[in-house]
């Protein structure tokens, strides 16, 4: 929690809200960030599916620097939100996890784009 300023106004540590922000969007102000995909890691998995139609569990832990258990976590989170889509099966013996990008989650990634590019255009503007 903040603690409150002692001039009063803006409790200390509490930054100036994107909406008061210059280069707002065409609604008036800059959207708040999707916090599924603001996460590292997420982030990190969005935009490698972004780039390619499908990747199997172990290209993807290698390609975004992940362990095993932290990747299942959050695949499992961005697959609670529909921007992932998850496919098992087994070749032989060996099972084979391969994720993909749904339309929700590369419309979500243009949104955190653009809103991340709105954001350094404000802050360049002042």
């Amino acid at each position: 929690m903040a603690k409150p300023s002692p001039a009063g106004g803006r409790p200390r540590g509490e930054r100036e809200p994107l909406r008061e922000l210059k280069g707002k969007s065409e609604a008036g102000h800059v959207p708040d960030l999707d916090k599924v995909i603001h996460e590292r890691m997420r982030l990190a998995i969005v935009s490698a599916l972004a780039a390619t139609d499908t990747l199997g569990f172990n290209e993807l832990k290698t390609l975004i620097g992940a362990t095993d258990g932290n990747l299942s976590v959050h695949a499992r989170k961005l697959e609670e939100a529909g921007y992932v889509t998850t496919t098992k099966r087994f070749e032989g013996r060996v099972p084979k996890t391969e994720f993909k990008l749904t339309a929700a989650g590369r419309r979500a990634l243009e949104r955190y784009v653009d809103h991340m590019e709105a954001l350094i255009r404000a802050v360049r503007e002042r």
